[in-house]
C-alpha cells in the first residue's frame, strides 16, 4: 500500500481536519526531513489554502478545531496547535488552545515553524482597492509608469492580462508590456472585471 493509500485509509477519505470529503490533499508538515504517514495529514482545498497562507483565514471554517485537536494523530494535532495560535484573538480559539496538551517533543515540533508567533495576519496580493490578485488575472494600470533601465513607458489605463504573482514580495506582480517581462507594485494595478 503506498503512503497516499495509507493516508486516505487512516483520514476515511476525508480532511482530518475539518472532515470535508472534497478536493482532498496530502499536507506535508514543515519542516520535515521527508515524507512519512507520521509528518502528513489528508486535507481539503480550503484547509490547504489556508493552511499554506494562501487565503484570508476563515474563523468560521476553523471552529472545526474544536473537533480535529483531539484527534489520536500527532500530525493533526500539531498543525491544529498551528491554527489555534494563528487564531488565538479568537475567544474559542484561546478556549481550546487552554485545553489542548501536546507533549514536550510535540510542542518542540509544533514551534519549529514560529507560525504560533504571528497573528493571523495573511500578506496576500491585493490590487490597489483590497481585491485578491491571482496569477492570470487580467489587471488595469492606475498610473502609467516609466521602467527603469529602458526607454519603455506604461501607460496609465493599460489592460495588462495573464499576470504573475513575484512569489517573495506580496507587493508585486509581473506583466508584459508591449512584449517585455516588467515587475510593477500591485498598488498601481486595478483588477478587472
Amino acid at each position: 500500500m503506498t503512503l497516499e493509500e495509507r493516508l486516505f485509509a487512516r483520514s476515511e477519505n476525508k480532511c482530518e481536519l475539518c472532515a470535508s470529503r472534497t478536493n482532498l490533499s496530502i499536507y506535508e508538515l514543515t519542516p520535515t526531513t521527508g515524507s512519512t504517514g507520521e509528518n502528513s495529514i489528508v486535507v481539503c482545498e480550503k484547509c490547504l489554502n489556508q493552511l499554506q497562507k494562501k487565503e484570508e483565514p476563515d474563523s468560521k471554517h476553523w471552529a472545526c478545531l474544536t473537533t480535529s485537536m483531539w484527534s489520536e494523530v500527532p500530525a493533526v494535532q500539531v498543525v491544529a496547535w498551528r491554527m489555534l495560535n494563528r487564531l488565538r484573538d479568537e475567544n474559542w480559539a484561546a478556549d481550546n488552545l487552554d485545553m489542548m496538551f501536546l507533549d514536550e517533543a510535540l510542542l518542540t515540533e509544533a514551534k519549529l515553524t514560529g507560525d504560533h508567533e504571528g497573528d493571523a495576519q495573511v500578506d496576500l496580493h491585493k490590487d490597489a482597492n483590497g481585491n485578491l490578485l491571482h496569477t492570470g488575472d487580467t489587471v488595469i494600470l492606475t498610473k502609467s509608469l516609466d521602467v527603469k533601465g529602458s526607454t519603455l513607458n506604461a501607460k496609465m489605463g493599460s489592460v495588462l492580462k495573464n499576470i504573475r504573482l513575484v512569489e517573495e514580495n506580496t507587493e508585486q506582480v509581473e506583466a508584459k508590456v508591449e512584449g517585455q517581462v516588467i515587475v510593477i507594485l500591485t498598488k498601481y494595478l486595478r483588477k478587472q472585471g
